[in-house]
């Protein structure tokens, strides 16, 4: 286990530091962003393959939501910048970190989501080295996983479109389920690996570091780091009527809107 573990870490770290090389000729560090299902994937997708593992019940449906979140959310990402260039939110960080920032960002940026990717694999590449018969528990974390993956792609989906036909860039989305929830694809997003973590649980045997650490870990960034936090942090500013949308609509967890903001 321990040195399927160490070559997954290396295969993401090989991967972002390739990638941080040409982030350094394009001037482009969202490339990060881009490569963040590949950073997650590559180490299980390579572990099968150069340990000739037979895959089980269970192996085989994590391994199946896996390559459907990572083409999805890559597809993703990787149409919505092209051709925008560097991500505002790295535009900031280069500022911050001046003339410096490029070798900076070899651990500030592609180094830290590399060590975060190989953490939040870790439910998978336990299971690949686990095998044991599915139970009612696989079909919970089934669920919840294939859930979360549609509201996330169905949020990214009304948002893409909210996108292309706005006539004023103040607009805010408040249609589909961001009525309901400001953040419902990374909602949906944390949905994915919950299930992970459920079905790794149901697997017996495996320490809670290999099972829960993953969607505990997801979670607090997407709530206090890389997600809701940072993108409102200065979003009033751009978006005066985003706080009005705030008062009355749940930051992470869809719920019914109130009909009237909070004094």
């Amino acid at each position: 286990m321990k040195a399927l573990v160490i070559i997954g870490l290396l295969i993401t770290l090989s991967l972002a530091i390739s990638t941080w090389a040409l982030s350094l000729k394009l001037r482009d560090a969202s490339l990060a962003d881009s490569i963040w299902s590949l950073l997650v994937s590559a180490p299980v997708l390579v572990s099968t393959r150069v340990n000739g593992m037979a895959l089980d019940a269970r192996g085989a449906l994590m391994l199946g939501l896996l390559l459907l979140w990572a083409v999805r959310l890559a597809a993703y990402i990787g149409l919505r910048n092209w051709g925008a260039g560097e991500d505002r939110r790295y535009r900031a960080m280069r500022e911050r970190h001046g003339p410096h920032f490029g070798l900076k960002s070899l651990y500030l940026v592609f180094g830290l989501q590399a060590v975060l990717a190989w953490i939040v694999g870790w439910p998978l590449l336990a299971v690949l080295r686990h095998p044991a018969p599915l139970n009612g528990l696989d079909l919970a974390g089934f669920a919840l996983s294939g859930s979360g993956l549609l509201l996330e792609a169905l949020a990214d989906a009304q948002l893409a479109r909210f996108l292309r036909e706005r006539k004023d860039d103040s607009a805010v989305m408040r249609r589909g389920l961001w009525a309901w929830s400001r953040h419902p694809n990374y909602f949906g997003e944390a949905c994915v690996w919950w299930g992970f973590g459920l079905m790794a649980l149901a697997a017996g045997g495996l320490p809670l570091a290999w099972t829960l650490v993953s969607p505990l870990l997801m979670t607090v960034l997407l709530l206090k780091v890389s997600g809701v936090a940072l993108l409102e942090s200065d979003i009033v500013e751009r978006r005066p009527g985003y706080r009005d949308y705030a008062a009355r609509t749940s930051a992470f967890v869809p719920w019914p809107p109130r009909r009237e903001a909070r004094p």
